[in-house]
């Protein structure tokens, strides 16, 4: 799919995300981590209801976009590199990757966390919106980062990295305390994503009673691995 030039203000609007985006992901060595079984399990999803997908690799975005040419995707690049935790999305060369294969919106780690190569947030949202014109969604793991995030210019905000980083290692997600005050303080024309531990339907609707636009999905849906392990062990 190609993209806009960017806008003459080098602030990319962004799609509009609400209900259920599914995070279609499977770890390494899985058999599921194969291109078509990820476009597949996209697809699945989107054909049922889904307002979008969470993909992760160049590959993978380039293959749902490949079969679902109209697919609302989220891209995001995991890549562990020495000298930082962050791993999500973490340098430039990442961000242009994930928009070169078709994502609609580039996922990139926002927290406050040192940079591999000690490239700052600053200047990568700054050249992913001036260089590319491509919508962000900021991975956060706290107020502080969201509303940060969102100055900088990110149009959407997600909870994914709440109890992921070593500042919120013990708080369990859900980031249910984030929602609301996210909410609250973030401008209007924010998209508020809910991602991390949601489990249930249930859990889901509290998301968005508690302010989220959206709620993202993985594990409970298309983590077949880790869903099979976890009953393995318990009935063990």
């Amino acid at each position: 799919m190609p993209h806009p030039s960017p806008a003459p203000s080098g602030k990319a609007p962004g799609p509009v995300a609400s209900g259920l985006i599914v995070s279609v992901q499977a770890p390494e060595g899985s058999p599921l981590r194969q291109p078509e079984v990820i476009a597949a399990m996209a697809e699945a999803a989107l054909l049922q209801g889904a307002s979008g997908v969470r993909l992760e690799s160049p590959e993978h975005i380039t293959a749902v976009r490949r079969r679902c040419p109209e697919a609302l995707i989220i891209g995001l690049w995991k890549r562990s590199l020495p000298g930082s935790s962050v791993y999500i999305t973490p340098r430039w060369q990442e961000i242009r990757a994930v928009w070169a294969a078709g994502a609609d919106v580039v996922a990139l780690d926002a927290t406050e966390r040192l940079r591999p190569g000690e490239e700052d947030l600053e200047t990568l949202v700054e050249r992913a919106l001036t260089e590319l014109g491509a919508p962000l969604m900021a991975d956060v793991d706290s107020l502080a980062a969201g509303l940060r995030a969102a100055a900088l210019g990110c149009s959407w905000v997600g909870t994914t990295l709440y109890g992921y980083t070593e500042a919120t290692a013990a708080c369990p997600p859900p980031a249910w305390e984030l929602l609301a005050p996210l909410r609250q303080q973030l401008p209007a024309q924010v998209t508020l994503i809910c991602e991390g531990g949601i489990a249930s339907a249930v859990d889901a609707r509290r998301a968005l009673a508690l302010g989220a636009d959206a709620v993202v999905v993985g594990t409970a849906i298309t983590g077949i691995d880790l869903q099979v392990a976890a009953y393995v062990k318990a009935l063990a």
